[in-house]
Formats: structure tokens, C-alpha cells, sequence
């Protein structure tokens, strides 16, 4: 049996719902590869780059900003799974002017996106309001300084169903990042100069999270199941209704890049740091139809 070591970047559906499917589904091990799944959340890039990972926005900024080759072979969703949650009395992401927000940091994948947003909503993230940067995480403590009144608004992402919570507390979701900006953001990507993209092990992971993503469109009972046991905290038909809302129609289908979404978000993301477009979106999702 072939082995690999995965790692996550980030916590949630976003980053985790196709891996975690293909595991608890045993596709890895039909596949015949032994995959060992790594928190790389808070790995410097040398460590992350000596292996796959999943977090396809974080490689992109690696190659844009340090050159390390990252290449893009599998494509989950380009709709990133992190929303605007606030308090009452906002109503959309322009009351965000003035107020107090918890956001990640500029200089990671969803810090960036964030502010991408935010400058298309007409606001600008260093003047316009009062960041506190958060490092991503299961959003736990920003819940709670959003019940002490700490905080006006925060972006969570997908380790709760953000509507249902927001129910709960008479709180309101002010935008979903995925209605704003595309970007093929998680999957699988290796370092060329460490993992071939051609090892077996590699084409037995793409072979098995293509299967999970057929899951996750063809037996929603098994993906609801799965999502609610990864959540925890939300009711089956709260895990539906968000399923049905941010995961069904917007996870691929076949783990392919749609190039053009891919250049314009390369295009976006690059501007946002200041940086030179120095790869386009074919060189950097290399994803394939097939797989041997």
C-alpha cells in the first residue's frame, strides 16, 4: 500500500468535508494508499511543502508570494466557505463601516479573500473599520465576544452552519465570501520538488476524493450524516438546509479547475498583496479529467 501525509490548513467542510468522506467511506484504502492526515494549520511553508495538502488559496499565495511551486491537481469548490456574522442592527457588509470586526489575517488565504470582499462592498479593511485579526480556528471564542458585545460582526467559517447559529442568537449573516469572490480554493496540491505529481500515492488520494465529491452529489443522506457527525451542534435539518444552500451546488463534481475563474481570482488575489501575477491558472491547476 502506497502512503502519503495530507495536510489541512484551515478547520471546517471548506478544508476537510471531501477527505473526511473519502476516510470514513474507506476510499483511501480502496485505492490502496495509507494516508496520514496532518494539521499543518500552523506549519511554516518548508514543512507544509514536503507533502500534499488540501488548502489550494494558501499553496496560491505561497507560489505568488515566496515562488515555492505548488501545483493545484484536484479542484473541491471555487465558492470559499466563510461568511460575515454580526450582530443586530447591521444588515449588510457596508454597516460594517466603523465597527468592530474579527477577521484573519491579511497575509493568509482567507485574511485576503476577506479583503477582496470587502473592497468590492466599497469599504476599506486598514481604514474603514476595526480589525481584530483572528487566527482561523473553530470560532469559538469569536461567538462568545460577539454575545459580550466585543466584537459587531466577525467572518467564521465552516465549522458551524452560520445561519443556524445565527437563528439561535438573533444574530444576522451579512454576506457569504463564496457570493463574492470565486476562487478554486481547496483540493489537493503538491510541491513538484518534493512529491511528484505522477507518484501513485498522489493519483490514489485524486482517485478517492473524486469519489467522496460523487458522493457529495449523488447520496445527499450519506453527506448529511457525514456533515452533521463532523459539526456536531447543529440539528439534521439545519446540517440539510445548509447543505442544500452552500454544498451541493457549489462542490465540482470531478475535482476540475475552471481556468477562468482560476485566472481572474489569481488576478484579484495577486493586486490584494501588492505582488506580481507571476503564474497563470493553467500553470498553476494542473487538474486532470483522468486519472490512471
Amino acid at each position: 500500500m502506497h502512503t502519503i501525509d495530507l495536510a489541512y490548513v484551515g478547520r471546517g467542510l471548506h478544508e476537510e468535508l471531501a477527505a473526511y468522506i473519502a476516510d470514513q467511506e474507506d476510499f483511501y484504502a480502496d485505492e490502496g494508499v495509507h494516508v496520514a492526515l496532518r494539521d499543518g494549520c500552523t506549519w511554516d511553508e518548508e514543512r507544509l511543502r514536503r507533502g500534499a495538502t488540501i488548502g489550494l488559496g494558501r499553496a496560491l499565495l505561497s507560489r505568488l508570494t515566496d515562488g515555492t511551486p505548488w501545483v493545484a491537481l484536484n479542484v473541491n469548490t471555487t465558492r470559499p466557505l466563510f461568511w460575515f456574522l454580526a450582530r443586530p442592527g447591521l444588515t449588510s457588509l457596508a454597516d460594517l463601516a466603523g465597527r468592530r470586526l474579527a477577521v484573519h489575517a491579511p497575509h493568509t488565504a482567507p485574511g485576503c479573500f476577506t479583503r477582496i470582499v470587502l473592497r468590492r462592498a466599497g469599504l476599506d479593511p486598514d481604514r474603514d473599520m476595526d480589525t481584530v485579526v483572528r487566527a482561523p480556528g473553530d470560532y469559538g471564542m469569536d461567538l462568545r465576544l460577539l454575545r459580550e458585545g466585543k466584537l459587531d460582526a466577525a467572518l467564521v467559517g465552516s465549522t458551524m452552519a452560520p445561519e443556524a447559529v445565527a437563528a439561535e442568537h438573533g444574530w444576522r449573516v451579512l454576506g457569504w465570501v463564496g457570493d463574492h469572490f470565486r476562487i478554486p480554493t481547496v483540493g489537493l496540491a503538491v510541491d513538484p520538488t518534493y512529491t511528484d505529481p505522477d507518484d501513485p500515492a498522489v493519483h490514489a488520494v485524486l482517485r478517492a476524493h473524486r469519489r467522496a465529491l460523487q458522493v457529495i452529489h449523488n447520496d445527499p443522506d450519506t453527506t448529511v450524516r457525514h456533515m452533521r457527525t463532523f459539526l456536531g451542534g447543529q440539528t439534521s435539518e439545519e446540517v440539510r438546509a445548509h447543505y442544500d444552500a452552500f454544498i451541493a451546488p457549489h462542490f465540482t463534481t470531478d475535482g476540475q479547475a475552471d481556468l477562468a475563474v482560476g485566472e481572474a481570482a489569481i488576478t484579484a488575489v495577486a493586486a490584494e498583496l501588492g505582488v506580481p501575477a507571476s503564474v497563470t491558472a493553467a500553470e498553476f491547476y494542473r487538474t486532470s479529467p483522468t486519472t490512471p
